[in-house]
This record gives C-alpha cells, sequence and structure tokens, in this order.
C-alpha cells in the first residue's frame, strides 16, 4: 500500500450515507467499550434521546460489572457481553440485584470474541468504542455484517487498515474521534478535488512547550494532567507524547485517502477547533465546539441527521483568544515516525501501535521514563524492518507483528530498567 488511493472512494465520506437497514423509529445500536469514557458518554446522549436511537446490546472488559448492570437496565438491551469470563458470576449477580425479582434477564455471553459476536449482531450501527487493537475483529465483524460502524477505535483502523479498506463500502464507517469527526463534517463543504490538505489540531497535552531535555524527568502524575480532556490513562499518555495525533495522521490518510503530505498537525492549546480542511481555492474550513465527545458521537450515531443540543455550544457573545502553533517535532517525534510507519503501511503501523501500548502500560508502572516511550517504540519499528504488506495481508499477520512487537518492547523495557538500577 503506499500513500495513492487503494479504492474510488474515501472509507469517511460525508456526501455517501450507508443505511443498512432504513426505516421509521429509533437506530438499533450495539455499544462496544460501553463502561468505558466513548461509552458512557454515548449512553447518555441515547437516554436523552430515546426517540433517536434504541441500546440492544452492550460489550465492556467486565472490570466493572455493577455499571455495565445498571447501563443494561436502563436501556433495557438484549444482550450483555464481558471479555472476561471470570467476571460473569459477579455479572450475573449484579444484573440480578438491578432488575429485581421476576424481571427478565439480558442473555449474557462471555469470553475473547463476545464484543465480535455483538458486532455481527442485527442492528444498524455498532459504536466500538472498544481501547487498543483489540478491537479490530469486532470492527471487521460489523463491516462484514454490514452494520454502519461508528468508529472510536482508531487502532483497529490503523493496525488492520487494507483488511478494513477492502470490507468497508462506502460510507459506512462513520469516525468518532474529534478530530476525525471535524474533518468529516469539514469535508461536506466541497467535493474530493477540492481539497488541498487537512489540517488536524493537537492540544499538544500537558508538556506544550516544554524542550526534549525537560521531558526527562517528568512523572506519571505529570503526564495524566491533560489541559483540556478527561480520558483512561493509555490515551492521556498518548496525549502527552503526541503518539496519539501520529495515530490520528495515518487514520486520516486511511480513512480520507489523503496522501501523507497533505496532512498537516498545528498545535492548538484551547481544543476548540478539532480540525480543518483547506481547499484549493485558499478557503479553509474549521469544525468547532467547546471540548465535547458527546458530538463527535452523535455525529457517529445520527448522521447523516443531527442531534439537538448533543453538546453545548460557544456563547459567542464572551470575547476569547484561539491561538495555534507549529509542533515542536524534535520535543515530540511520533507524528513523523507514525508518518513514516504510515507510508510502510501492512504490519509496521501494528508494530508501532503495539509497542507504545507496553511501553506506556511499562512508563505508569514506573519502569520505563518518559522520553523512554519513544526512544523504545523507534528501535522496535527499526528492528521491525520490512513489513508484511499488500494484498497478502492477513489478521494473523497483524497479530504476529503484535505479539513480536510487544515482547521485543518489554525485553526493550527491562534492559533500560536494570540501566537505571545499576546507574
Amino acid at each position: 500500500m503506499t500513500d495513492s488511493p487503494a479504492r474510488p472512494a474515501p472509507l469517511a465520506d460525508p456526501h455517501l450515507v450507508h443505511d443498512p437497514l432504513a426505516g421509521d423509529g429509533p437506530k438499533d445500536v450495539v455499544i462496544l467499550g460501553s463502561t468505558g469514557s466513548i461509552g458512557t458518554q454515548a449512553i447518555d446522549l441515547v437516554l436523552r434521546n430515546p426517540d433517536r436511537f434504541r441500546v440492544t446490546a452492550l460489550s465492556a472488559n467486565g472490570g466493572r460489572v455493577a455499571l455495565l448492570a445498571e447501563q443494561a437496565r436502563r436501556l433495557r438491551v438484549r444482550t450483555v457481553a464481558v471479555a472476561r469470563e471470570d467476571a460473569v458470576p459477579a455479572l450475573r449477580e449484579a444484573l440480578a440485584a438491578e432488575y429485581g425479582t421476576g424481571e427478565p434477564l439480558p442473555e449474557v455471553l462471555a469470553g475473547p470474541d463476545a464484543a465480535t459476536r455483538l458486532a455481527a449482531s442485527a442492528c444498524h450501527t455498532v459504536l466500538n468504542g472498544i481501547t487498543g487493537s483489540i478491537g479490530l475483529a469486532p470492527t471487521l465483524a460489523a463491516l462484514e455484517a454490514g452494520r454502519t460502524l461508528a468508529l472510536a477505535n482508531k487502532e483497529s483502523l490503523i493496525v488492520g487498515g487494507p483488511l478494513v479498506k477492502a470490507l468497508a463500502k462506502p460510507g459506512q464507517i462513520i469516525p468518532v474521534d474529534s478530530e476525525h469527526a471535524a474533518l468529516f463534517q469539514a469535508l461536506a463543504a466541497g467535493t474530493r478535488a477540492d481539497v488541498r490538505k487537512l489540517v488536524v489540531t493537537a492540544s499538544g497535552g500537558p508538556f506544550r512547550g516544554r524542550t526534549k531535555a525537560d521531558l526527562a524527568d517528568v512523572t506519571v502524575r505529570d503526564a495524566l494532567a491533560h489541559p483540556t480532556w478527561a480520558m483512561g490513562p493509555v490515551i492521556t499518555v498518548n496525549s502527552a507524547t503526541l503518539v496519539n495525533k501520529g495515530l490520528e495522521v495515518i487514520e486520516a490518510h486511511l480513512l480520507y485517502d489523503i496522501s501523507f503530505d497533505r496532512i498537516e498537525v498545528v498545535v492548538h492549546p484551547q481544543s476548540y477547533v478539532h480540525s480543518m480542511v483547506e481547499f484549493t481555492d485558499g478557503s479553509t474550513i474549521a469544525q468547532a465546539t467547546p471540548p465535547d465527545m458527546r458530538g463527535p458521537i452523535a455525529i457517529g450515531l445520527g448522521w447523516p441527521e443531527r442531534v439537538p443540543d448533543a453538546a453545548p455550544a460557544f456563547d459567542w457573545s464572551k470575547a476569547s483568544t484561539w491561538e495555534f502553533f507549529p509542533l515542536d517535532t524534535e520535543a515530540f517525534p511520533s507524528v513523523d515516525l507514525a508518518r513514516h510507519v504510515g507510508r510502510l503501511a501492512g504490519t509496521a503501523p501494528a508494530v508501532f501501535n503495539a509497542a507504545n501500548e507496553e511501553c506506556v502500560e511499562a512508563f505508569l508502572g514506573g519502569a520505563l521514563p518518559f522520553n523512554g516511550i519513544m526512544e523504545t517504540v523507534t528501535r522496535v519499528v527499526e528492528e521491525h524492518g520490512t513489513p508484511v504488506s499488500g494484498t497478502s495481508l492477513t489478521v494473523s499477520d497483524v497479530l504476529e507483528a503484535e505479539t513480536w512487537a510487544r515482547a521485543r518492547a518489554r525485553e526493550l523495557t527491562a534492559t533500560t530498567a536494570t540501566a537505571e538500577a545499576r546507574a
């Protein structure tokens, strides 16, 4: 795979609507990752709009069974799934307590393939809010089953790009990331031929303005103190290293079939402008809202319709200042490395993502310094060599590459920790 488009239409196209089950009444929705940040905000949106959406099934890892049971009761879902089979007894107990005597309980599925089974179940839209590359199998299952895919799990597209592109019909994927939902909406202002470049905005994270030397001794607490967004620890650290922005550049390339040299990253500390599209006539269309993920979620679930009052709007009667800065690629080399692996394609993005996940966990556990995250990821990518790519790429290739990358990242992390202990 190269920078050139692999198909005649981009995966995410606001001018195209994929409607597998058109009809009157609420859209049936399956929510994967329901107890996470995306899932809980999606459920809030659904509960406020029962005339538009009806949730038929929920999936979660299994670490928060009381919340999952409460969600199931409030939404009256048919099926609940957990990835952890050992969570089933506690889940059944929580469901029984929530529903009360005599009320029918939802079906319970369990195991590593439970979310994948739900993704292929009868519904209109699947919201994939799972964190990490484990979301790949559900993404592929939803696409193969013909569902509209509201995609918050960027990792599944990044690690399995050619596999996803081979299955997705034009208009079948609606992005839920705030940046890609912004690009999606801004692209509606013109034709594909009118687009000059995509501009992806970054808050800059908690370390904006610091040099690489300044970052040598930052703590986990420092890295988790994001200035504008409340997210899980892995995503928050990815925002601190700007790995999340590198992943979003790859995602934009795959979703919109725009070459990497036409995707720019700029730092916007206020996080009001979520991304922009520059057109060939010199016009730039920006999508702006206060930082709130319910807006992008509403686009993912409701498109081509908008959901009234899905998220707060600006008070334009109040003065405010919006700033934009170039990206410091020396302090934050992750975006350039992501462009590199994106151009390599094939299994290279999977190696990049898997190594990063391992390194972030090592950093959170105190086994790796902050700058060591990208230093280790870079080394793993370099050692990976020539990736498996093109039409020969399989899910097994992706999983094998990820397994190798995780193991190698752990080895390098252990070596770093030993060296620091001796110092």
